[in-house]
Parts: structure tokens; C-alpha cells; sequence
């Protein structure tokens, strides 16, 4: 792991988790991770005599458990002892071979006593003892090296076999072990492995978790061990205190100072995130600290703050994030460290280092959620000054918030806590300090401290209702009067946005007991200032007052009837006579968010009036001002339905005024029709949350859409002029997104009663459920006959209803509407119509469940796609049916998408069809916003342009190497719009294989092809400049020169990739710098102002390209 360094801390020996080897100071050797080893741990004079073995060999023992002669013990183990021990020091690693298998196993390397199978430890036939009495002479050598070979070996046989353990076993087994910890310290490695083992016994006995931690305590020392030697030291805590714990508590205060010697001087970062959590463990589970206190403080905020960058490709996956919350949950577990902490904070606070600072604020926040007033009271004006400083005089947005953070979760701490009648209360003096200090700067509008002293206030403030009713008691009658004092119109806005702030803090507390509140005694004068901006020339004061009113609205209770009537008075004057549309959209966007708190308010006073407005008739001078009005009112009508009774309301009046539009003198005006179903999709909308509105939208316009529509169909037949305006491509478009959102919201059993209506009306033309059902003639759309191309048309409406329904809703006459949609698509001459059909059709398969029913509908596109290409007059419509098709069975990985995606593949060869085809790539990938999408529930899979980016790509630059030079640009037109469309990780791994050929289209004169292909080069640019930075002379070649292009978008989009260029390495780029930036001196005289802004930023950068700092 790499090493920390401390930021400066309150000890001169902090510690830091540290790379292994580096950073020790001791002159002992290093062991194998780096960390010294002290020349006392091996205890030469102190250890026991390798061939006493007093635990083992006691005479109850051999009592209970007498172990075998040697003859006995081999014929149990399958083989014979092998003869020569020294096979043990010449190959180590063979002779464990041979021990653990033949122990655990039965039996031996050589495969003798194989026929025992099981027989072993595993299964009963030996017992540990036994195994202790065969490695005797291993545990009773004279060499330490053999030694700890013998107990490395008993050691791992116990990690694998502890569960199956006796209780007088782990009993003998512990006294040993206890007694190999004094052993040379080559063998203690070994034995803590051991005990590690015999801490997960559930036979152990009690007293002897007691006796091994004692033993460790006394003979080891932890921190001359190796890494993994003390990780697993602090193993064997955490598993007795986890199953021992009442015995651990027993210990009192001994067991915390064992653990801080344990732990003091820890550096390896893997160890800290275990001795952190025994840490915390020690405080949560109420483990006795005694006088220690302050040594366990020490031994932890050591640490403080964390500075530790992990080294490229960690195995262990360790972050310094991890390390810091670990050691932030230790210093923030107990009030008892709080004397200790809170200087050191206040200390960490004031380090020229922001990671210090940072660290030191989320602490502070982190902490005041178990400190009470007692523990803060002596350090709270050093903390209220070091939180000020930084809010005050920081540079930093990110201290700035967390400092104020910190600040409410001070004021929080002081709120939470219980007062006596003979105690101060901290939290009026806290807050009293604060307002001392930041109230007069509010009184400055135009200097700079003004919002830093409002942030302060309201962090405060927000912390409680009685911190709110505290400081806004102060603070609202002080913004109110110096609103009153300042004349201008930037100045009132600082002061109206602070006292927006307030009032938003009494939004989120509520209203605290009538007699007490603020702000009941300040309404009139807080509704005169915001009523005042209203009427303000300022747009920016118009902004904030508009944002105050719609929070003074939301404020239950407040605003009285004649406060209320003259808010809606206001809302309806910007919505429709503001001159700037920011104003106006403003306080639309108010009106939808107050209209469900005052539904009948705003039904009763403003629907009225919205509804007079489009009925006046405009006059000649002012038929221009006339029209926008009437576009404002029409918005203001969606805008204010979000409440079903408003709905009820301002459904009829949008619907009469499309009749009107539709049939009266301004019949002639499509943009009209348009702007009516926009603010008929905008109310559908908002009514598909509640299941009431949705319904009742439904069955009111959707029949009414469909009625006026058939109406105008019939009129283009008999009377041509009047049913023409209704029935352009344009308004239709319009019509089909009012008609799906209206539609896709409906529960199952509300589908299927509209939808058993819907598609006879366009089959047998029953027309019975449509208001003002009387027409003039049937209504026939499938029929053939140039007449009734106008009703033809209507089919756009189907689709949008079809198309929109939940999966499991039967659409009744499927086989047959599928099959006259069928042939629509194919023999249509309108291209509009023959489209629609097709995106029907597509919509309906993509949904259809698999079987034979589907199969055959497949088949029977596919034979009328497939002549349909060859020739004849309708090879467009059917290329057009292919691609809807194909994308929807490619949506759904119908297995016939492969086969019509070849055919699509191979049309690209076609000079008629193939720069088509090349477009119809863009269709596949992209998301379509009328049908097959998920919002109209249609079956999408995931990650369906992976799949065929996978199984097609190949064949697009087969294709392209293929292909004769007057069509290789419609292989790079489709292969541009597959990758354009491709999850950036994907393209950036496959991007060394395609790049070439993203240059070759780079080169292509199809200003498609050259927009699509920047538009995927530009991201790759930033995700991937390693790889493009080998192309980059004919990258900035390529980009150059199309910053000339004819096209806007293609000008548009160079210039980014130029400016995304930058990204690449600079070393790279210099060589280009001088002809880059004479290149772009032309485009900032672009006679088109996006071109200009993206030449100067482009620019811009280019001139920075090596400047110091970069």
C-alpha cells in the first residue's frame, strides 16, 4: 500500500497507514512487508525449552487421552513414520505435503492407504493429540526454523479442522499454545495462526478467551510482527468479541489497554480499517474504558486526518474514502472524546490544506449527532469563528458547504437538547452570536459579505423551528425594511432572493403556536413587497417575486381570499401582457403549482378570464398581437390544469376553440390547430398521474379528435376547402402525441372498452360513440378509391392509439386491421399515409405475442416487402415498411430480424434505394418518439444496439471494401449512423478497427454522412485521446476544412471536434498550434452567430494549448 503522510497534527509522532518498508525508524531488520522487527521479540532467555512440552504431557492427559505407540500411529495412518526427519528441513514443503494429507486425509503422497479414503482427522480415526505426538519431533527440535515448521503445520491442520474439536482438546490445545508464545520469535507467526483457529471454536471453555488475549497482551510484540502476523492478532480480538464478549467486559479497562498496545503504531492501511472497527466496536458494545480514555483517543486521531493515495492496480481495492469514513465513525462514537476532539478540529480547521479542512468539517457535522450542549459549550465560540472564517473568506464552494453543513448540525445539537430551569440555554446565546455578527451585512445589499452572512443565518436557521423562529424573528423585519430603504432594482432583488430563503425555512418548519409567529404579524408587509416586484420594470425582480409568491401560496393558511384573488390577478396579467417571455412562462409555471392548493380560486377567476380572451375577436391594427395573446392564453389554460376540477374545466374551453378555429373564419390558420393540440398533449400529461383525470381526459378528447378529424375527412371529399387545414401532415403530427399520452396511462380494463370502439370505427366504420356523429358519408379508410385518400390519412390517428396500449389489452379484428395495414403501407401513393400504416403495422408486431399467428403475419410482409423492392412504383413505400419492420422485430430479437436486416444491408448497393437504405440505419438505432418505445410500451430489450452493432457492423465494412466507388458512401452514411447511436464504452473499445474508416467518411461530400460522423468522433475525443492522438494530422486536417462547409450543423459540429481536440496530448498537439488557430480566424466572422460562439471557444483553447498551468 502506498504511504501517508500527516497533515500536521496535535502529536509529534502521528502515524500514517504507510507503504511496507518505507517510513520505519527503528534499526532492527525489516521483515518481509518492511516493518522492523525489535531485537527483544525473539526472547532467546526467556522461552521454554523446545523439549518440554509440561501442557502435553501432564498425567491427567495421558489419562484422558493416551496416545499410541509409534507402531500404532503408523498403521493408523496408512504408511510408515517417514525415517529420515531431515526431509523436513531439506524440503519443507514436501513433508507438509505429506502431513496434511495423510492427517486429514488418510493418506499418504505415494497413494498407500488410499483404501482408507476418509480415514483421518476429518472423520475421527485420528485426534489432534495424536497429531501433536507425530510431530513431536518437529515441536521438540532444537532449531526455532524446524520448529515453527512443526507448528505452521499443526497450525493450518486447526484452520481447517477447528469445527470438529472436543472441548478438552481445544482446552490443551490453548494451554500449548499459550506457552509457545514465548517461544524465538521465527515460531510465533505460527502460533497466533493456531490461536486464530482455536478463537472460532464454539467448544471453548470459558476464561480462555480471557487467558489467550492475556497471554498475547504479555509476550507479544504485536508491532515488530509481520502484516499478516498482526492482522491476524486483530483476528483473534475480533472473533472473541464477537462470542466472548461478557468475558472480554470482564477484563474491565485491562482489555482496552491491551488493545491500544496492540494497535499503537499500526501502519499498514489493511489492518486499520480491523482495528478502527474493534474500536468502534469497543465503544458500542459499552467495553469499559476506564482511564484509558484519552490513550484510545491517541491511538486513533493519530491517524487524523487521512492522507493516503492507494498504488495503481491494489489487489485490496483500499480508498482513502474507506479509511476516512472507518476512522470518522471511531473519533464521532462517544461524547467521552469530545474534550480531546474539538481542539483538534478547530486546529484541522484552520490548515492551509483543504483536504485537512474538509475531512475536519465532516467530522464536526458527523459528531454533533451524539454530543449534547454540555460537551460543547466550552469550544462553541472558537468553532462559531473558525466556521465563519471559512464561510467569510474561503475560495472553495465545496468548504463553504460544508462549513455550513457543520454550522447546522451545530445548531441542530444545541436544539436537541433538554433544558432545566437553572441551566442557560446554549442554542438563544449560539444563535445571538451568529446574528451579532452577520445581521448588519444584511443591511448591505451591494457588498460582498451580504450572502455569506444569509447562508450563515439560514444554515442556522434550518437546523429547528425554534432556531427558525429564533433568527427569522430577528432577520424578516430587517429585510422588509431595508426593501423599503433601497429604490433599485438590483439591490431589491439581493434583498427579496434573502428573504426568500427565510420564508422557504418557515415553509419547511411549518408555523409554530399563532401568538409566536414572525410571520402571521409580518403578512401584510411581506405581501405588499412581494406584490411590489410583481409590478417591478425589472424582469430578474419580476423572477424572484414570482418564486416568493408561489412559496407564499404554499404556505397553508397565509395568504387571505382577497390576497388570494389579487395572486391570480397578477399570475394572469404577466402570463398574458409581459412582454418577456421568461416573465411570462414564470408565472405560468406558478399558476400550475398553486391551481391544486386553490382549485376553485383558480377555476372560478382565472379560466374565465383565459376563456374571454380567446374569444375576442382581434382587430385589424392588432391581429399580430392578437395571435400571441391567444398563444399565451392557450398555454396559460394548460399550464393551469393540474388539478381534475380545473380540468373539467379548461378541457371544453381548449376543445370549443379548436372547433372554432377549425370551422370559423380562421380556418385557414394551422399554426393555431397545432398550438390548441400542444396544450392539449401538455394537459394529457399532467393528467396521467391520477387514474380520474386520465380517464375523464380520455373519453372527452380523444372522441373528440377522432369526430373532428372524420368530419374534416368527409368535407375534403364534398367540400374541399373546409376539411384541408385539419388534414395537413403537420397538424396530424400534432394530433398524435395528444392522442398516445392520452392513451397510455389507462388501466387494462379502460383500454379495452376504448379500444373495442377505436378500431371498429376504422374497420366497419362504426362511428355510434363520436359526438355530432352525423356525416354525410360512411367512413371507409382501408377501401380503395382516390376519394377517400382523405380519410386514408386518418390512419396517423390510429396509430397513435394502437400503437399507445398496455401489451396485455386485446385489440379486437387484430389478423384483419394487420392485413389492411399491410397493404396500405405497400400501395398508398401518399408517402404520409403509406409512413403511418407502416409505423402501425411495425407497432402492433413488435407487441404481438410469438406463435403461428405472428409467424404468418411475418411472412406475409415479407412476401409483399421483398417484389416490392425489385420494382415498380412502390420500391420507397416498401423500403419504408422494411425499416419499421425490422426495428420492430430488432427491438424485440425476433430471429427474423437477422433476415430482414441483410436485406436492408444489401439494398445499400442500390443507386435508387441505397442512400435511403444508408438513413434507415439512423431509424433502427434511434429512439422513436411516436411509436415503439417504452413509453408506449412497447417490448424493447436491453441493449438491442449492442446486439446489432455486434452482428452487423462487420458485414457495413465487408460491405464497403466490396462496393463499387458511387455507393461507398452510403456504407459509410449507415455505418456512421450505427456507431453515432452506440453506448460510448462499446464504441471506444471497438474504435482502433473503425477509425479508418471514420476518416475515409470524414472525406464523404454527403453532409449526413459528415454530421453523423462528428457527432461520434466528438466524444471519442474526450473518452478516448490515447487512441485518436495517432490520426491526429488527419484529424485536424478533416476538421479544418469542414469548418468551411456550406452546411450550418457540419460548421457547427467541426468546430467542437476542433475544440475537443485539445484533449489530446499536448505534446502532440503543438506541432499544430500556429495552423489551428490562423484556421479558425475565419469562422469568427461567420455570417451565423452558434458558429461564431463555437470558433471562439474552439480558439480560445488552442491559444491556452501549452500555457503553464495546463
Amino acid at each position: 500500500m502506498e504511504g501517508c503522510s500527516t497533515t500536521g497534527g496535535h502529536r509529534a509522532d502521528r502515524r500514517q497507514p504507510g507503504i511496507p518498508g518505507v517510513g520505519c525508524t527503528h534499526g532492527a531488520p525489516h521483515g518481509g512487508d518492511g516493518c522492523p522487527r525489535s531485537a527483544g521479540t525473539a526472547r532467546p532467555g526467556n522461552h521454554r525449552p523446545p523439549h518440554v512440552l509440561p501442557e502435553l504431557r501432564a498425567p491427567s492427559l495421558r489419562k484422558t487421552s493416551p496416545l499410541p505407540p509409534a507402531s500404532q500411529l503408523r498403521a493408523r495412518a496408512g504408511a510408515p513414520r517417514p525415517r529420515a526427519h531431515a526431509s523436513c528441513s531439506s524440503s519443507p514443503t514436501a513433508y507438509h505435503r505429506f502431513a496434511i494429507n495423510t492427517v486429514i486425509t488418510g493418506c499418504d503422497c505415494t497413494g498407500r492407504g488410499g483404501g482408507r479414503g476418509k480415514a483421518g482427522l476429518k472423520d475421527g480415526s485420528w485426534t489432534v493429540l495424536q497429531l501433536v505426538e507425530a510431530l513431536g519431533f518437529c515441536l521438540e527440535n532444537t532449531d526455532p526454523r524446524m520448529r515453527g515448521r512443526g507448528m505452521q503445520l499443526l497450525s493450518q491442520v486447526l484452520l481447517q479442522c477447528y469445527s470438529l474439536l472436543q472441548e478438552k482438546e481445544v482446552l490443551h490445545l490453548v494451554l500449548f499454545y499459550e506457552n509457545r508464545l514465548q517461544d524465538h520469535h521465527l515460531v510465533i507467526p505460527s502460533v497466533l495462526q493456531g490461536l486464530q483457529a482455536l478463537s472460532m471454536c464454539e467448544v471453548l471453555s470459558p476464561g480462555l478467551a480471557v487467558s489467550v488475549l492475556k497471554a498475547i497482551f504479555q509476550e507479544v510484540h504485536v508491532q515488530s510482527l509481520l502484516q499478516l502476523d498482526r492482522h491476524t492478532v486483530y483476528s483473534i480480538i475480533t472473533n472473541f468479541m464477537g462470542t466472548r464478549e461478557e468475558e472480554l467486559k470482564g477484563l474491565g479497562a485491562d482489555f482496552t489497554f491491551g488493545f491500544i498496545q496492540v494497535m499503537d503504531g499500526e501502519k499498514d492501511p489493511r489492518n486499520l480499517l480491523v482495528a478502527f472497527q474493534i474500536v468502534r466496536d469497543l465503544i458500542a458494545k459499552n467495553y469499559a474504558l476506564g482511564p484509558f480514555v484519552e490513550e484510545l483517543f491517541e491511538v486513533t486521531s493519530c491517524y487524523f486526518p487521512i492522507d493516503f493515495t492507494p498504488p495503481p492496480n491494489d489487489p485490496h481495492g483500499i480508498q482513502r474514502e474507506d479509511l476516512i469514513l472507518s476512522l470518522r465513525a471511531v473519533l464521532a462514537s462517544t461524547p467521552q472524546f469530545a474534550e480531546f476532539l474539538l481542539p483538534l478540529l478547530i486546529e484541522k480547521m484552520d490548515s492551509d490544506l483543504q483536504s485537512a479542512k474538509l475531512d475536519a468539517l465532516q467530522t464536526l457535522a458527523a459528531c454533533c449527532a451524539i454530543y449534547g450542549q454540555k460537551e460543547l459549550q466550552e469550544f462553541l465560540p472558537s468553532l462559531w469563528s473558525s466556521l465563519r472564517r471559512e464561510v467569510f473568506q474561503t475560495a472553495s464552494e465545496k468548504v463553504e458547504a460544508e462549513s455550513l453543513a457543520a454550522l447546522h448540525a451545530l445548531s441542530a445539537c444545541l436544539s436537541r437538547s433538554v433544558l432545566s430551569s437553572d441551566t442557560e440555554d446554549l442554542l438563544d446565546s449560539f444563535l445571538s452570536s451568529i446574528l451579532q455578527d452577520c445581521r448588519h451585512h444584511l443591511c448591505e445589499p451591494d457588498m460582498k459579505l451580504v450572502w455569506p452572512s444569509a447562508k450563515l443565518l439560514q444554515a442556522a436557521a434550518g437546523a429547528s423551528r425554534r432556531a427558525c423562529h429564533h433568527v427569522t424573528r430577528s432577520v424578516l423585519p430587517l429585510l422588509l425594511e431595508q426593501y423599503t430603504k433601497h429604490s433599485q432594482s438590483s439591490q431589491r432583488r439581493t434583498i427579496l432572493e434573502m428573504l426568500l430563503g427565510f420564508l422557504e425555512l418557515q415553509q419547511k418548519w411549518g408555523h409554530v403556536e399563532e401568538e409566536e409567529s414572525t410571520l402571521l404579524s409580518l403578512q401584510a408587509l411581506i405581501c405588499s413587497v412581494v406584490f411590489s416586484a410583481l409590478t417591478d420594470s425589472s424582469v430578474q425582480l419580476q423572477l424572484v417575486g414570482i418564486r416568493a409568491l408561489t412559496l407564499l401560496g404554499s404556505l397553508q393558511g397565509f395568504l387571505s381570499p382577497s390576497d388570494l384573488e389579487l395572486v391570480v390577478d397578477h399570475l394572469i396579467r404577466l402570463a398574458l401582457c409581459e412582454e418577456d417571455s421568461q416573465s411570462s412562462e414564470a408565472a405560468m409555471e406558478a399558476a400550475g403549482s398553486l391551481a391544486p392548493i386553490y382549485p376553485k380560486v383558480f377555476s372560478g377567476r382565472m379560466v374565465p378570464r383565459l376563456e374571454e380572451e380567446l374569444q375576442t375577436e382581434p382587430e385589424e391594427e392588432s391581429s399580430r398581437d392578437r395571435c400571441s395573446l391567444r398563444q399565451r392564453c392557450l398555454q396559460a389554460l394548460a399550464a393551469v390544469s393540474t388539478h381534475t376540477s380545473i380540468v373539467r374545466e379548461t378541457v371544453p374551453v381548449l376543445l370549443q376553440h379548436l372547433r372554432k378555429v377549425q370551422k370559423g373564419s380562421e380556418a385557414g390558420s394551422a399554426q393555431d390547430i397545432i398550438s390548441v393540440c400542444r396544450s392539449l398533449h401538455r394537459v394529457a400529461l399532467q393528467c396521467q398521474p391520477e387514474a380520474e383525470s386520465c380517464w375523464y381526459y380520455h373519453q372527452t378528447v380523444v372522441p373528440c379528435l377522432l369526430a373532428m378529424a372524420v368530419q374534416a375527412a368527409m368535407q375534403e371529399s364534398t367540400h374541399p376547402p373546409l376539411g384541408k387545414v385539419l388534414l395537413q401532415e403537420e397538424v396530424l403530427a400534432a394530433m398524435v402525441p395528444v392522442i398516445s399520452a392520452a392513451t397510455t396511462h389507462l388501466s387494462p380494463e379502460l383500454a379495452a372498452q376504448s379500444v373495442s370502439h377505436v378500431v371498429p370505427l376504422f374497420l366497419n366504420g362504426e362511428v355510434s360513440f363520436l359526438p355530432q356523429n352525423s356525416f354525410p358519408c360512411s367512413f371507409q379508410p382501408f377501401q380503395d378509391g382516390e376519394c377517400l385518400e382523405a380519410q386514408r390519412r386518418l390512419v396517423a390517428l390510429l396509430m397513435a392509439f394502437v400503437c399507445s396500449l398496455p401489451r396485455n389489452v386485446a385489440i379486437p379484428q387484430q389478423e384483419w386491421l394487420l392485413r389492411e395495414l399491410l397493404v396500405l403501407s405497400c400501395s398508398c401513393n401518399c408517402p404520409f399515409t403509406a409512413t403511418t400504416a407502416a409505423k402501425c403495422f411495425a407497432g402492433l408486431v413488435n407487441k404481438h405475442p410469438a406463435g403461428q399467428q405472428l409467424d404468418e403475419i411475418l411472412q406475409l410482409a415479407v412476401n409483399r416487402i421483398e417484389p416490392g423492392l425489385v420494382e415498380g412504383p412502390h420500391r420507397t413505400q416498401a423500403l419504408t415498411l422494411l425499416l419499421w419492420v425490422t426495428k420492430a422485430l430488432v427491438l424485440r430479437y425476433h430471429p427474423l430480424s437477422s433476415q430482414l436486416t441483410d436485406k436492408l444491408l444489401g439494398l445499400l448497393s442500390d443507386t435508387e434505394l441505397g442512400p435511403a437504405a444508408a438513413d434507415g440505419f439512423s431509424l433502427l438505432m434511434a429512439e422513436s418518439p411516436d411509436v415503439l418505445h417504452k413509453g408506449c410500451h412497447a417490448d424493447v430489450r436491453i441493449m438491442f444496439r449492442q446486439r446489432f452493432f455486434t452482428d452487423n457492423v462487420p458485414k457495413l465494412v465487408q460491405g464497403f471494401h466490396g462496393a463499387g466507388p458511387d455507393v461507398k458512401a452510403n456504407y459509410l452514411k449507415g455505418l456512421s449512423h450505427v456507431l453515432n447511436h452506440l453506448p460510448k464504452p462499446v464504441l471506444v473499445t471497438e474504435l482502433p478497427t473503425l477509425l479508418p474508416l471514420l476518416l475515409e467518411a470524414l472525406s464523404c461530400s454527403d453532409h449526413v454522412v459528415q454530421l453523423s460522423t462528428l457527432s461520434c468522433l466528438q466524444p471519442l475525443l474526450l473518452e478516448a485521446p490515447q487512441s485518436l492522438s495517432l490520426h491526429v494530422d488527419t484529424l485536424v486536417t478533416k476538421f479544418l476544412s469542414l469548418t468551411s462547409s456550406p452546411t450550418m450543423a457540419v460548421r457547427i459540429a467541426a468546430l467542437r471536434c476542433a475544440h475537443a481536440l485539445t484533449n489530446l496530448p499536448t505534446i502532440v498537439l503543438l506541432p499544430y498550434k500556429a495552423r489551428v488557430i490562423r484556421a479558425l480566424a475565419k469562422p469568427l466572422d461567420d455570417k451565423k452567430r452558434l458558429v461564431r460562439k463555437e470558433a471562439v471557444a474552439a480558439r480560445g483553447e488552442w491559444f491556452l494549448l501549452g500555457s503553464p498551468g495546463r
